[in-house]
């Protein structure tokens, strides 16, 4: 009861004015101006109190008044009692069966017959009162990791990798507040990966993002702790983060951004919502006792000056969801402590004071300027050291599941180029600038967008190896490691060898044939990675000028040209060879009737009119025949030719024709195909 209160401070002033020799007037007055009680919203320095005791010094009184005018008493056989109730709510007396609205709280207070006092607020749940009658919107929603904490202190989890709306504020019209949420190091949990700025009305994205990156649409900012205006929009950055502030009609927001953590400040009369409701399984291999017993630190010393002003509960269940989850690394343990903290200077105006050295939290801005790709993030070394861009687990599990570092080869005409992810090849340790292919001369390059590593023999031959075997020609290079011995003694990176490899893949053996009239043969070839094409067409020049059509009518002896041309191989890796052209009476290359022109790449010894030109010279080549029809017919002849793809090395794929005997055997290279390409054509008399 107040009556206690008033009547234990009195005894204190009479016992502390006995010690200074003070002494009541004969009215019963005492001067409390050093000590002055304030009752019903008044201030006092005077009592008046009657002794009740038969002494020369009054050690017991009654408190009658705090003023001139006499408090209504009732006498008991105890004595006389002071009615002094009323109602006191947060340090306040009201007077009992009263109905007053204080401006001090925003609020309509009631005090009842029995002392009990309710208030009304008039301000929302996520108002505050300014003191002078007024509320005003002073709130925050925290985003750190996978977990939303509403301006009201819910707390939300988000499972999946997406984009969401974190605000909408109607008070600031065509400004919404995206959040992008990305995987790490594990599939199963997202966490914040940059915060966006949208204003619709002006067609403008700024987007804040992990490693001190801010771009304005797709222009990249540059920013310091100077506000610099785009679109209506300030922003700054400091050592820690960046911070993004918009005003509108008297009301601010502010979104603050580290890499990890999003605060969303709102100063106004809007009523928001920034929470996704989602849930997701445990991950039974963590130890959340321990969890549990880390996060609760937000309760204890040094963050207690904190509590009566912030409740802790949902930053507590914040970390206990994700930690019981995902690994504490990258600074994730403090993270929560920091952005609670953080709150805490802002809506509580409380500074906890060294918390970070009291519990061992290193101060987390070591991500700033570390700028990694859309499928990497910023982390700490597993080793030590400065922080680097990790692999999002999404994007490394296609490679992880086959121990591969990245994209299968690409083989164009005339190169093979292999895609390295970087983040990959440092999981293991491995520094791209040490790496080359066969050839030293030929090393990675590092695309500064994706941070992928090129390695490209599209230059000059990077050392390949080039092989044949019955169905391909393979063209082999390898990605290695630097020569130790050009460090001396020691050597920090392991060594690697991976191979990759492009191979030209002989065609289905098939025969085309067609009637004169259609001029020529094309078709396309589809070997593994390398395409090309294979044209057979006649001529009757020897330039190769005039080409026969349809039209063009032969005789018997004339001569002919006819050119085999390949469009799609690099004649620095392989060679065409003509191995044999025959004639048969039908489509099949083995009809009863069979004629020979070429044979093992040499012409045919009997027919003194074949001459074959540039056979493993280069990707195309030619002969010449005199036409001819088998005798006793007048039906189609058909001309096949079967052609073999060469390694290239010195002249070993021209065959070696004897030009005194022509009926001796050609040698070919040790590298013929057995796989060969066949191309046929046909003509009518």
């Amino acid at each position: 009861m107040f009556y206690c209160v008033l009547y234990l401070a009195a005894l204190i002033l009479v016992s502390g004015t006995a010690a200074t020799n003070q002494t009541f007037t004969s009215s019963g007055e005492m001067n409390i101006t050093s000590c002055p009680i304030t009752y019903y919203g008044q201030k006092y320095d005077k009592i008046y109190v009657s002794c009740i005791s038969s002494h020369d010094t009054c050690m017991s009184f009654n408190l009658l008044s705090l003023s001139k005018q006499k408090f209504q008493t009732a006498q008991t056989n105890k004595g006389v009692i002071t009615d002094m109730s009323g109602c006191r709510l947060s340090g306040v007396v009201y007077k009992t069966n009263t109905t007053v609205r204080d401006p001090n709280i925003c609020s309509t207070v009631t005090c009842d017959v029995s002392g009990v006092a309710t208030a009304v607020s008039d301000c929302g749940p996520m108002e505050h009162c300014q003191g002078n009658g007024s509320c005003i919107l002073n709130t925050m929603c925290t985003v750190t990791g996978s977990t939303v904490i509403d301006f009201i202190g819910r707390v939300h989890s988000v499972p999946d990798r997406c984009g969401y709306t974190l605000m909408r504020p109607l008070s600031i019209p065509g400004l919404q507040v995206l959040g992008v949420f990305q995987e790490r190091r594990r599939k199963d949990v997202s966490f914040l990966d940059r915060v966006i700025l949208q204003l619709d009305s002006a067609g403008v994205q700024i987007s804040l993002e992990q490693g001190g990156r801010v771009q304005l649409n797709d222009k990249e900012l540059t920013l310091n702790n100077t506000d610099q205006v785009f679109h209506d929009v300030e922003l700054s950055r400091d050592e820690m983060g960046f911070t993004a502030k918009i005003s509108a009609s008297n009301h601010t927001l502010s979104v603050y951004f580290d890499g990890n953590t999003a605060q969303i400040h709102m100063r106004g009369t809007h009523k928001l919502n920034c929470g996704i409701q989602y849930s997701d399984a445990d991950d039974s291999t963590i130890n959340c006792n321990a969890t549990t017993e880390w996060c609760n630190i937000l309760k204890q010393t040094p963050f207690t000056a904190c509590n009566k002003h912030i409740n802790p509960e949902p930053f507590v269940t914040a970390c206990t969801r994700t930690l019981c989850k995902y690994p504490a690394v990258d600074g994730l343990k403090c993270q929560f402590l920091e952005a609670y903290a953080r709150v805490c200077s802002y809506l509580g105006n409380v500074t906890v004071e060294s918390w970070r050295s009291k519990i061992g939290c290193c101060k987390a801005a070591y991500c700033q300027d570390r700028f990694c790709s859309a499928h990497e993030f910023c982390g700490e070394r597993s080793k030590g050291g400065k922080p680097r861009c990790h692999c999002r687990a999404i994007f490394a599990s296609k490679y992880r599941s086959t121990s591969t570092f990245g994209e299968p080869t690409v083989c164009s005409q005339k190169s093979a180029s292999i895609n390295l992810a970087n983040c990959l090849l440092e999981d293991k340790g491995i520094d791209y600038s040490v790496l080359h292919l066969n050839d030293p001369a030929c090393k990675g390059e590092m695309d500064n967008l994706t941070h992928m590593v090129t390695f490209d023999s599209n230059s000059h031959n990077c050392g390949a190896v080039l092989t044949a075997n019955k169905s391909q020609i393979i063209y082999k290079n390898t990605i290695m490691t630097r020569n130790s011995s050009l460090f001396g003694l020691i050597n920090r990176h392991d060594p690697v060898h991976i191979d990759f490899s492009c191979y030209y893949s002989q065609p289905d053996i098939k025969s085309l044939a067609i009637k004169l009239k259609d001029s020529s043969v094309n078709r396309q070839i589809t070997s593994g990675e390398w395409n090309y094409n294979l044209t057979m067409k006649l001529y009757t020049d020897f330039d190769r000028k005039v080409a026969i059509q349809s039209s063009t009518e032969i005789d018997l002896d004339q001569k002919v040209w006819v050119e085999l041309k390949t469009g799609g191989l690099d004649d620095s890796i392989v060679r065409v060879v003509t191995d044999s052209c025959w004639a048969t009476n039908q489509p099949s290359p083995s009809g009863s009737l069979r004629y020979d022109l070429i044979i093992k790449g040499c012409p045919n010894p009997a027919d003194e009119t074949v001459k074959v030109e540039g056979n493993g010279l280069g990707t195309s080549n030619y002969f010449s025949f005199n036409m001819f029809q088998f005798s006793g017919t007048t039906g189609d002849v058909y001309l096949h030719c079967r052609l073999v793809l060469c390694v290239r090395q010195g002249d070993t794929c021209v065959p070696r024709c004897s030009q005194a005997v022509r009926r001796s055997r050609s040698v070919m290279s040790k590298y013929e195909d057995e796989e060969p390409a066949f191309i046929s054509m046909a003509w009518t008399y």
